[in-house]
This record gives structure tokens, C-alpha cells and sequence, in this order.
């Protein structure tokens, strides 16, 4: 009586471009080029019964272009990054450098006026802990890897400092089982 939630990372924007909070760049040709030499992995999972994304311009434009029809989870957003929102890192800690310590130091931190990490992976848990469905359903979702790696720290009841050690790639998949409160993490082998 296990529900399968595979998460799917969102194409990116173009690599060289700056990584930033909150970033709703649609995907570039770059990224459509990456959704297409993927597809192949990744259409498979449009069979799932119940086929989510987030918000985001990147997120719905992936799962439109794997025919996943996804409906917008508004749980599913990024964190919310107050007055950082369209910053890199590197313009952050340049403008409030103690602030951007505190919050890498404290997940209840939130210096920016936004949402903390620990309330981003609550929300996202709190996402995954809701879905409808029966024993042996499959959901796909497709998201940013911020809010993967959220979802992972959630379903492993791990600390919240192990969201900075996660790494998400685009187009990566990554699927958790079980029901809400107890959730696996699954690796299926290669086909």
C-alpha cells in the first residue's frame, strides 16, 4: 500500500547564467535541447496516474514537453527569498553578508523577509504527506532541484543542514515510496 513520487528536475536556463533565488527564466534553447535528448528516459513516466509541477516557467514547460500534462502545485514553488529574490549568492552575501551567514547557519532562519528552509521543507512535505491515491499509484512531479532537495530531507527525516549537501541535476529523477510520515528513498536499476 505504497504511493511511488518520482520527482523529475527542470530543465535550466543556459549554464552560463547566473544561478539565482527565484529565478522564473523560461528554458532557453539549451534547455529545450536537454528536455529533448532525455525525452526518451523520461516519457515513460507520463503513464503515472497523477502528474504534478511546480510553478515555475522552467518546471511547466518540462513536463509540457515529456507530455506529462502537469497541473501547477503552488506547494511545489521555490523558497521564497523576500528582498534576495533575483540575487545570486554571490550578490547577496556581497550586500548583507551577516545575514546570508545566518541563514546558512539556521534553517529557521529567514534574514531575507522571506520563508525559511525549514518552512520550505515543511510546505514540501507537508505536499508530499497530501497526495490523494491508493496502494501502487504513481505520481510524477516535476520541480527545481531546490524544492527536490527539500522534499528528500523531508522524506529521510534528516537534519535540515543536509539540504546543502544534496545535489539535484536537471533532468534527473528521483523517487521516494511509502505514505505520509514514512517514505523511502528508491534507486531502480538502470534499463
Amino acid at each position: 500500500m505504497a504511493l511511488r513520487v518520482t520527482f523529475v528536475a527542470a530543465a535550466r536556463s543556459s549554464p552560463l547564467l547566473a544561478e539565482r533565488f527565484e529565478d522564473d527564466r523560461p528554458l532557453d534553447g539549451a534547455g529545450w535541447e536537454e528536455v529533448l535528448r532525455a525525452a526518451g528516459g523520461l516519457l515513460p513516466l507520463a503513464a503515472a496516474e497523477l502528474r504534478y509541477c511546480s510553478p515555475t516557467p522552467r518546471s511547466r514547460a518540462t513536463g509540457d514537453a515529456l507530455g506529462y500534462a502537469p497541473l501547477v502545485q503552488l506547494a511545489l514553488r521555490e523558497c521564497d527569498m523576500g528582498r534576495w529574490r533575483g540575487m545570486t549568492l554571490g550578490e547577496a552575501m556581497a550586500r548583507e553578508p551577516e545575514a546570508v551567514d545566518a541563514w546558512l547557519a539556521d534553517p529557521r532562519s529567514a534574514p531575507h523577509g522571506g520563508e525559511s528552509l525549514l518552512g520550505l521543507i515543511t510546505r514540501v512535505g507537508g505536499w508530499l504527506d497530501t497526495r490523494p491515491g491508493e496502494a501502487d499509484v504513481s505520481i510524477v512531479a516535476v520541480a527545481e532541484p531546490s524544492v527536490i532537495r527539500a522534499a528528500l530531507v523531508y522524506a529521510l527525516k534528516a537534519p535540515p543542514a543536509t539540504y546543502w549537501n544534496l545535489d539535484v541535476r536537471p533532468l534527473s529523477t528521483t523517487t521516494v515510496t511509502g505514505r505520509a510520515g514514512h517514505w523511502n528513498l528508491r534507486f531502480d536499476r538502470a534499463a
